[in-house]
Formats: structure tokens, sequence, C-alpha cells
């Protein structure tokens, strides 16, 4: 399917991830934004608002349940193995903020990306990223190109 204007749209207030094609709504999915709230500050663990744009994409070919540190694969997580840890799974969409009170999204790692937590998808419990469940995020990620526009709001 062939987008001629994708953009993305995070509403924390619905807890959902919406893919738009210039008015056409694509896709919807649920999704989980910070538990901390919103917010801009290096080391916060809080979602930033505002206007983004997905800088760089990692994880094309991973197989689900791939576990990411730094961007690069070090493992494999199947349901049922421990979530007490916060992984960044399947795929990656780093984000890079466009105005000033978020132009420093991209140093604080803020992704689009799949959970170990899937049972939280819904409701705020990230720690800054925005979670996707791992096949949505599959989806997503085959849908939108570097450079799609994302916008975060409450």
């Amino acid at each position: 399917m062939a987008h001629t204007r994708p953009q993305i749209e995070v509403s924390i207030g619905t807890q959902r991830l919406r893919l738009w094609d210039g008015e056409r709504l694509v896709r919807e999915w649920p999704c989980s934004t910070s538990k901390f709230g919103i917010g801009f500050t290096e080391g916060s663990n809080k979602t930033p608002l505002g206007r983004f744009v997905v800088k760089e994409k990692h994880g094309e070919d991973a197989e689900r349940g791939t576990i990411f540190k730094a961007r690069k694969p070090v493992g494999h997580w199947e349901p049922g193995m421990d979530t007490k840890t916060d992984f960044v799974l399947t795929r990656i969409l780093w984000l890079q903020g466009l105005e000033p009170h978020n132009s420093n999204t991209y140093e604080r790692y803020i992704y689009i990306h799949g959970t170990n937590d899937e049972q939280s998808i819904g409701r705020p419990a990230s720690h800054g990223c925005v979670r996707l469940r791992n096949q949505d995020v599959i989806e997503l990620y085959d849908l939108v190109p570097e450079g799609t526009p994302v916008w975060i709001g409450e």
C-alpha cells in the first residue's frame, strides 16, 4: 500500500497511535506513553509533546521479540520470560524533535518501539517512549519511511 503523505499522531489522553495518509486514517493502534507524565528534561523518563520526525529506523528484518540495546540486537524475548526489565523489542522508530522545547528528543533516545510489557498497552506505563504491541510496531514500521512526521499531543 503506497502512502503519499504518511503522518503519525500519538494521543496521550487516549493512549492511541494513529497513522494517517493525508486526511485518511490508515490504521490505529493502542499505545503506551510515559507513566511519569509529559516532559522534556533529560533523565525525566517523560514523554515529550509536539512535532517530531522519524529520524532513524532500526530492526528491519529482526524477528519479533528481538531485544535491542543501543539499537543493536542482543537477544530474544518470548512471552512468559522476565518482565521486570523494560526491554526495547522488535522495531525502533527513533524520533527527533522539531521544536525548541523538544529539540533534545533524539539525544534522550525517545523511540516508538515494541515491548515485553504488552499487557500495559493502552495505559501510561513507559519510561518516556511510545510503546506498541510487537506485531503492531512491525506493521507501523513497514508502512512509514524515515522522515515521517510525528505529532505527540495531549
